[in-house]
């Protein structure tokens, strides 16, 4: 007698019970690359601004996951065709779609390995497993990797209205308290339809996408950019650079060892295709192993590295200075000036407490358009029909600079 699998449930806070009802999925929830997502916080360090914010990578793969089949489930009822196969595959290439995030997210991202993105490294990741199950990922890489027939399913997966988005704004306002980013998932994955191989909206999800657009602005001044979230990051990116120094400069400094070959050299993503022994060396790095770090830093002989390794743990973190206009170098410098003197340090030294970039929050993106299905069939850019946001306000980058500094 055929013993029959039982469906898994997961209770999540944002949609209550999630049913796990593929193999394939469970068995890739299962992976040890997928288990590390749990390890991987969603938003970095801005718990130390919004004490809920501890939410994980792990718990936004299976939201978007769970919104996937719901999308799936809206676009058949209104007669698109997409297969079983298809299905499976949207699924799983939603799930693993930051398998390739390292510690603390988007934080360090150029940090531990430089100019290689973590979407490319979730291509490495899904192709590592893909080895693991006899090549039953397939399908769902070429979807990643928009090499699919049917571009509007790598849409759902990775576009200005995919369910990454939809889940991260619900999730991240939700754990975090603003309640200003939080959206109607249901009604826009409601309003979704195809057309012409795209993915469209219907024209009455227009205020839909409005208030989603203004959501996500307001997240991003008010959460991931958020100033004290700039400069706690920034100072973890300052630790991480140090540490880089160090060791190329032969100091006895303790780094765990998957953390160290990356710290040693730096790796393109052709080395990764050639050697699979870095994705096994990377998937070892998570949140703990940072914290363990910089627990030893705190240590340090190191001036800059115990102090900076210190204020972290202890949140004793820089003052910062938004502005609307580009930092001086005039002020920059006398803020550098005033710390070597109280500090006894060189200028070098100085420059890992007290620097200046800038900020970027886009609103619109013109090159991933939000198409829109209008009543009589006709399909147009949302930027023309929005009777609310026109191309200028729509396309135009709001910017900001910050000063980080000592006091």
């Amino acid at each position: 007698m055929k013993t029959q699998t039982k469906d898994k449930i997961i209770n999540d806070p944002i949609y209550g019970f999630i049913s796990l009802d593929d193999s394939l999925i469970l068995k890739l929830i299962d992976h040890t690359y997928f288990q590390r997502l749990r390890k991987i916080s969603q938003l970095g360090l801005s718990y130390l601004v919004y004490p809920g914010a501890t939410h994980s990578r792990f718990n936004h793969a299976l939201g978007c996951m769970h919104l996937m089949k719901k999308v799936i489930y809206q676009l058949k009822n209104k007669g698109q065709i997409i297969s079983k196969i298809e299905s499976r595959a949207l699924k799983v290439a939603i799930l693993l779609h930051d398998i390739g995030h390292g510690p603390f997210s988007h934080a360090l991202e150029n940090s531990i390995v430089t100019e290689i993105s973590h979407e490319n490294l979730s291509l490495c990741f899904m192709k590592a497993i893909n080895e693991d199950f006899n090549g039953e990922l397939q399908t769902a890489i070429d979807i990643f990797n928009n090499k699919y027939k049917k571009s509007f399913l790598h849409q759902l997966v990775s576009s200005q209205l995919d369910m990454d988005r939809l889940d991260y704004l619900k999730r991240d306002s939700f754990f975090s308290g603003v309640v200003e980013g939080n959206i109607g998932v249901d009604r826009l994955i409601n309003m979704m339809n195809i057309a012409n191989n795209s993915l469209v909206v219907e024209e009455k999800g227009i205020y839909s996408i409005e208030k989603f657009l203004i959501a996500r602005r307001f997240m991003y001044w008010q959460v991931y950019l958020h100033k004290t979230v700039v400069s706690a990051e920034n100072m973890l990116i300052k630790i991480l650079k140090r540490v880089k120094y160090l060791i190329m400069n032969n100091s006895n400094i303790y780094v765990t060892e998957s953390l160290k070959i990356f710290l040693e050299k730096d790796y393109t993503i052709k080395d990764f295709n050639q050697n699979t022994n870095l994705i096994k060396y990377f998937s070892n790095l998570d949140d703990y192993e940072i914290y363990t770090c910089l627990k030893h830093w705190e240590q340090s002989k190191d001036f800059v590295l115990s102090n900076l390794s210190y204020r972290i743990n202890n949140r004793k973190l820089l003052k910062i200075k938004i502005c609307n206009k580009k930092i001086s170098e005039s002020e920059k410098h006398k803020l550098i000036e005033s710390f070597c003197n109280k500090n006894k340090c060189s200028q070098e030294e100085a420059g890992y407490f007290i620097f200046s970039d800038k900020l970027t929050n886009d609103f619109y993106n013109n090159k991933s358009k939000i198409n829109i299905l209008l009543n009589n069939g006709e399909i147009k850019d949302f930027e023309k029909v929005s009777d609310q946001f026109d191309a200028t306000i729509l396309n135009k980058s709001s910017n900001k600079y910050f000063l980080c500094y000592s006091k």
